[in-house]
């Protein structure tokens, strides 16, 4: 049984993602449908491309992930589709598969990629601005059913790709920047444990305010309190324990963050 994942940044209100779903299941009844985020920001491909890679490697062989954020929907950017290592992608090709694509770069896995050029494989009537629907909707379903990559479009080997800002190393420590909010106004940044290595931490400095060193659990500090931990996903966060980050220090996305190192 074939598993599809859904990321748009449709909202819930309109039933855009139901049509979706009800054009898979007309095509493949047996796929199984899971839902990864439908709040992306709207026309925000970056966020996408992190929410998508961070879920993704977490599906079993043979998952399909159609991501549909797509500000050039209806024009000439392409549809395309690929595989990475086990999995499968469909969705427009504006970088929205960047991070995602890096991951399976970086674990030597398989990668082949398509532009969807072959319409019997897409509803009959295609809108202008409802590719999800359309096009990208239906491929995942064939996908699922048995139909082969290769019989979905003609080869391509350059997806676009996102510019990625990467930390800097400083004489002091880490530069880096807020690369995503998160639903608890946890301040998410482009620092990762793996930069630190087994460094100790001084302070983090972001928007003028200083937090000294890091803790391991939110429970370590008192209701109220601003933290710095390592996430889930081992990025560096900022977190008010048990409040909302984002409020108290006025963040924004691209603010530049500091990680000050012990001597």
């Amino acid at each position: 049984m074939s598993i599809i994942t859904i990321t748009t940044d449709f909202g819930i209100k309109d039933g855009n993602v139901g049509a979706m779903k009800g054009v898979i299941w007309n095509i493949a009844p047996q796929a199984q449908i899971a839902d990864l985020s439908h709040l992306i920001s709207p026309q925000n491909i970056q966020e996408a491309a992190l929410i998508v890679a961070r879920a993704a490697p977490y599906f079993p062989d043979g998952a399909i992930h159609v991501v549909v954020v797509d500000p050039g929907v209806g024009t000439e950017r392409r549809p395309i589709a690929g595989r990475l290592g086990s999995q499968f992608v469909v969705g427009p090709d504006n970088g929205v598969f960047t991070l995602l694509l890096q991951y399976f770069e970086q674990n030597n896995q398989l990668v082949q990629w398509v532009h969807l050029d072959q319409p019997h494989y897409w509803l009959k009537k295609i809108s202008h601005v409802f590719h999800g629907r359309d096009i990208f909707a239906p491929v995942a379903a064939h996908l699922a059913s048995g139909v082969a990559l290769e019989e979905l479009g003609s080869p391509i080997n350059d997806p676009l790709r996102l510019n990625v800002k990467q930390p800097q190393r400083t004489v002091y420590g880490w530069r880096g920047d807020i690369i995503h909010i998160d639903h608890f106004g946890n301040i998410h940044t482009s620092i990762r444990a793996e930069h630190l290595g087994d460094a100790s931490v001084a302070t983090i400095r972001l928007c003028g305010v200083n937090i000294h060193g890091l803790v391991q659990t939110f429970g370590e500090r008192s209701s109220g309190e601003l933290v710095a931990l390592f996430g889930s996903n081992g990025n560096l966060i900022v977190s008010v324990v048990n409040g909302n980050a984002v409020r108290r220090l006025n963040a924004r996305l691209e603010d530049s963050v500091e990680v000050f190192l012990e001597e």
